[in-house]
């Protein structure tokens, strides 16, 4: 198992990178190793880097690989993600696809084009750097595509596969030009991919693009409102995201990285985030073929800067002024005790079949609704985790008669998910919340 941070700076955010400062960097690296976390995940922002369209500035490149170099003399690894995108409800386009200049930038030929060769220039930048853990492609870009969004880049789901190919090719082919590279390629996208059946970029996108399935479990979505801080729904959505996001896995084998989970206030009582914060890596670390967690985030964000939501202001482990928090502490405890466990766990046994087709094979346009906190497969799936002590795998209906691929997951016994036509919560997203 890994257990790792995604880097928030300490001092004026990512907004950081205009002022880059390695020893700041380096101050903030030795506090998160103290923790005994084993890597950061780090976000330059876009147009920091590629201001123009045909301009991606080489010293911003020299920063990112100085901020790697400096975790690796932490001890740490590092992930790059490449295009950012989106931040804590910010969002951080480069001007040249904005206002006067904006064009599609998942179909456009010249910005996809572009935004290639910024992830391909970037992967070269980083190769060879041995605590290189790998590159993701951006922070949830899957939330540009459709609403809540205020002005989406509407694309189909083929386009989506497509823009997601040329991305992660590209990030390889600056890694070394290997399939399957040492450093890892991901995609990562926020869970209406997973709960939100009108979001174009879906499970499968994340499940067949990239060397890992990567989710990420907010409770802030309607599972704190229904479960309340504790509850099972809570402190086990994390483990149950995993396992739905597994089901769509080709390969038996694929790892599932819990790349961003946190204890948002706004759901989670702060006396409760401590719990909430091992329980929920004990579950996630129990989910077979987990690669590991990653918690959100190092650092508070300083209540110095406006505008963000309530909730942004204290997800660090570590306060904006470095004193290490309950939820620090508590996150040091789990990490130093799993993190020397074998990270193969035995995967459970039991598997509950989602109805991802009908009887006659047809696609359930409703599949991902029922997914969702409060939805009748999600309550189903949480039934069966609370009574046996461990969340069971996810199948596909439409994959429940492959005897080889259930044997090769380990699957033993099916369950039937009764009630999946059950309405979730509706929450709005946090980036359109008040």
């Amino acid at each position: 198992m890994r257990f790792g941070v995604n880097y928030t700076p300490s001092g004026n955010w990512f907004h950081s990178w205009l002022d880059f400062s390695a020893s700041a960097v380096a101050r903030d690296f030795e506090a998160i190793a103290s923790l005994g976390a084993d890597h950061v995940r780090i976000f330059p922002l876009w147009p920091v880097v590629q201001p123009n369209r045909s301009l991606v500035r080489a010293s911003a490149l020299a920063d990112i690989v100085e901020v790697v170099d400096i975790a690796a003399s932490f001890g740490l690894d590092a992930n790059v993600d490449a295009l950012q995108g989106h931040l804590s409800s910010f969002d951080f386009l480069p001007s040249w696809l904005d206002s006067w200049h904006r064009r599609n930038m998942f179909t456009d030929p010249d910005v996809v084009g572009s935004t290639a060769a910024y992830v391909r220039q970037l992967a070269s930048a980083l190769a060879g750097r041995p605590n290189l853990l790998g590159v993701t492609i951006g922070n949830e870009l899957n939330q540009f595509a459709h609403a809540p969004h205020p002005s989406p880049h509407t694309v189909g789901p083929g386009q989506a596969a497509s823009w997601l190919s040329t991305m992660v090719a590209a990030a390889r082919d600056g890694l070394g030009g290997a399939e399957r590279h040492a450093p890892s390629v991901t995609v990562a996208q926020y869970d209406a991919a997973w709960y939100d059946d009108d979001q174009p970029f879906g499970p499968e996108h994340a499940a067949e693009h990239g060397d890992m399935t990567i989710t990420h479990s907010w409770v802030f979505n309607g599972a704190g409102q229904l479960h309340g801080s504790l509850g099972a729904g809570s402190v086990r959505h994390g483990e149950y995201l995993m396992q739905l996001a597994a089901a769509w896995n080709r390969e038996p084998g694929r790892p599932n990285w819990l790349q961003e989970v946190g204890a948002p206030t706004t759901v989670v009582a702060p006396e409760d985030a401590p719990d909430f914060v091992e329980r929920t890596i004990r579950h996630a670390a129990d989910v077979q073929n987990a690669f590991g967690v990653t918690w959100w985030c190092s650092h508070d964000v300083s209540r110095a800067l406006a505008d963000f939501p309530e909730l942004e202001y204290d997800l660090g482990l570590f306060s904006s002024d470095g004193v290490l928090k309950p939820v620090g502490a508590r996150f040091a405890e789990v990490a130093r005790e799993l993190g020397g466990r074998p990270s193969e766990q035995a995967p459970p046994a039991e598997a509950i079949v989602l109805d991802d087709v009908d009887a006659q094979g047809r696609p359930n346009p409703h599949v991902r609704r029922s997914c969702a906190p409060g939805g009748g497969f999600a309550r189903a799936w949480l039934a069966v985790a609370e009574e046996s002590g461990r969340g069971p795998q996810v199948v596909l209906r439409s994959r429940s008669t492959d005897r080889a691929m259930l044997d090769a997951r380990g699957i033993g016994r099916l369950i039937e998910a009764a009630g999946t036509a059950d309405a979730p919560v509706s929450v709005p997203h946090p980036a359109v919340a008040p």
